[in-house]
Order: C-alpha cells, then structure tokens, then sequence
C-alpha cells in the first residue's frame, strides 16, 4: 500500500532559517559520516547552513530556497541558482530527511528546479555530488542526470569536495 502524503513544496522564507539549519544537521549527520570525515561535515554545515547564511541567500535574486513539507512537517529542502553567464542552472542543495526517502520527495524538488530552470531560460540542470555518495548518484540517475565531469575543490579549512558534476537536460 503507497501512503498518502499531504505534500507541499514552497519558497523558503527568512523565518524558516532556522529550522532548516536545525534539518541540514540532522540530515547530514544521519548520512555523510562514512563518506566524509566527521571535521568536515561541521565545517561544510557551519559555512553552509548557518541561520545567517541562509538568510542571505534569500536576500538575493538570483538564487532559490524551496521547502519540503510532508503532511506539516518540514521533510526537506532544496536550492539552486543560474551560473553566471551561462545558461546553466545548478542545483546547488537537494535533502530530504531519510525517514521519507525513496518516496518520490527527491524527485519533486527536481522537478520544481527544472521548471525554474525553463522559466529562467536554461537549457541544463546540473549538480556536484559527493563521488562516493553511491545512494544519492543512483537517484541522481534515476531522474535522468548523467555524470559529466569530475572535480576536487578545496573548500577551505584544508577540505576538498571530490564530486562528479553530474547533468540533465530540462
């Protein structure tokens, strides 16, 4: 039997920085360890995810935050942003809390960043992710995402994102 969700999917607005910061933890925690190191995963959530930091990405216009509620509760999230001169969007963050996983919540926020993407004029949706985050590639693939790169960055604080850029067509 498939459950029936009460699902929304909304702009994030200022005052739910918070609890996003509060989700992103508990996600990552929940997943990365494993993957990548302990001291990284608090450096990337400080740099990423802090209320603050949050609530400046909202302030700009070139750059979307959306939501995910699952029958009232925030489940999710997801963000991204058209590259610069390019007619690239990126999806930028995509989490959805494990207990809801594999339920087809990943896929809505991909489909609400690809109709943004059309809106904004791209041509591609695109990603980095974590070279060995084999469940996310897997989904990643699911909905139509190819790899077409790969990358090391250093982030700072002597980390690096080894990633695949993975890529669809929208």
């Amino acid at each position: 039997m498939i459950a029936a969700w009460d699902v929304q999917i909304e702009r994030l607005a200022p005052e739910d920085a918070d609890a996003i910061s509060v989700l992103a933890r508990e996600i990552w925690l929940a997943h990365y360890p494993g993957i990548v190191p302990v001291p990284q995963i608090e450096y990337m959530l400080a740099q990423r995810y802090e209320p603050a930091v949050i609530r400046a990405e909202l302030a700009r216009d070139d750059l979307w935050w959306d939501k995910l509620c699952v029958d009232g509760v925030l489940a999710g999230f997801s963000s991204y942003f058209v590259e610069h001169g390019t007619r690239r969007m990126k999806l930028d963050k995509l989490y959805v809390h494990p207990r809801i996983q594999r339920q087809g919540h990943g896929g809505r926020l991909i489909a609400r960043a690809a109709a943004e993407a059309r809106q904004q004029g791209c041509d591609v949706l695109m990603l980095a992710v974590n070279k060995h985050n084999a469940t996310a590639i897997a989904a990643y693939r699911k909905h139509g995402f190819r790899v077409a790169d790969a990358v090391v960055k250093g982030i700072g604080g002597g980390f690096v994102m080894d990633d695949y850029v993975m890529e669809r067509a929208v």
